[in-house]
């Protein structure tokens, strides 16, 4: 599927683009080939239905919007990354789930790919601010937090319901002036500047680049 669907970004190894309906099957497949790496701190879609659903919610609400990291070559589908809660207004800000798929994880795709949604998202959603609220024993996605340059702003106690119990979370932001680090942001020959969403009817797409002035 990746190699007909055109990418939002590409980097030197992974391109970033958004949920289709065609995507179900291979993405419950490396949801389920990953349950020993996600459990017990993501619980993505494992069947057609439930991705149905989940990529409905991506694609259909202002507050949402979803990526899948593909890879460059052979168009695999390496993770996700979402950006939730999007608020606009003086906050313009949103927070980032994600997660790699086992066959993915240890070889820096998904480092390059957060680094293109980073970009995606102050230089063409015009946010300014991305939240990371990860559990504290979560040391890999700690890991990809710090490497693209977020900062730890604090500790909240009882913060999400995630498996049955409310979860302590820390607390990691980055705003457009703390700026990006070049190494995760797939920046290499074969890197392109954002072009046009291919879901022209999501508004989130439409909105200006934030260089264009305030909103």
């Amino acid at each position: 599927m990746s190699g007909h669907v055109r990418h939002l970004i590409t980097g030197s190894r992974v391109g970033i683009r958004h949920f289709t309906p065609e995507d179900g099957s291979e993405f419950t497949a490396r949801v389920r080939e990953s349950r020993d790496l996600h459990h017990p701190w993501l619980f993505p879609p494992t069947t057609p239905a439930a991705y149905a659903a989940y990529a409905g919610r991506l694609n259909g609400d202002p507050t949402k919007v979803g990526f899948l990291v593909c890879e460059l070559d052979g168009g695999g589908i390496a993770g996700f990354i979402n950006i939730n809660n999007i608020v606009e207004g003086g906050f313009r800000s949103g927070a980032l789930g994600y997660g790699a798929f086992a066959h993915a994880a240890g070889r820096g795709l998904m480092g390059e790919g957060l680094g293109l949604v980073i970009d995606y998202a102050f230089d063409f959603m015009g946010l300014h601010r991305l939240e990371i609220n990860v559990q504290p024993g979560n040391a890999a996605s700690i890991a990809l937090a710090r490497r693209c340059g977020f900062r730890l702003e604090g500790f909240s106690p009882d913060f999400l319901f995630i498996d049955g119990a409310w979860r302590d979370h820390q607390r990691w932001a980055l705003t457009v002036e703390m700026g990006r680090p070049g190494p995760v942001r797939g920046a290499g020959p074969g890197a392109r500047n954002p072009g046009p969403s291919p879901l022209p009817c999501d508004p989130r797409t439409r909105r200006p680049s934030r260089r264009g002035g305030p909103r």
